[in-house]
């Protein structure tokens, strides 16, 4: 079943919007609230996993909650050939948790969380040797990361 199938069958959406309200339900909570028994409703999630339409279950850890108050985003501009090497330093720092190609002059847009902005130089001076960097300290997020709208539901 293809993707476009899944996400227009209505038993699928309630199971997805369910989902996104209690992340942490179990099978038979889901199939109660869908209206389907507890091993129909594994299969529908087990095909919109493989559908790729439901991706890595897992936790989200609060950085302020584990020592890192401070959350910054870096626009790195890297100097010629060096793409790879900023690629590979992104993915060997662990306070660096996301990390885009992005279009325009600077080619990534990384985040990263600190303990204090003591850290902010050390961290930055790694990323220098390759290209220049552009460094903005969030303040508040008034639009958390969130789902996107589900096929028929209303965008506002």
């Amino acid at each position: 079943m293809t993707i476009s199938k899944l996400l227009l069958d209505s038993r699928n959406q309630k199971l997805l919007a369910a989902l996104l309200k209690t992340p942490r339900a179990s099978v038979t909570d889901l199939a109660r609230r869908v209206g389907l028994s507890a091993p129909a409703t594994r299969e529908r999630l087990v095909r919109l996993e493989e559908a790729g339409v439901i991706k890595g279950w897992r936790v989200e850890l609060d950085p302020k909650a584990l020592g890192y108050p401070i959350s910054i985003l870096v626009r790195v501009r890297p100097m010629p050939g060096q793409l790879p090497k900023i690629i590979k330093l992104a993915q060997s720092i662990p306070q660096v948790t996301e990390c885009h190609r992005i279009t325009g002059e600077d080619c990534f847009l990384m985040r990263l969380h600190l303990r204090s902005l003591d850290e902010l130089d050390g961290l930055l001076d790694k990323f220098l040797v390759y290209g220049q960097t552009t460094t903005s300290i969030l303040q508040s997020s008034p639009v958390p990361p969130r789902a996107l709208p589900l096929p028929n539901q209303s965008t506002g």
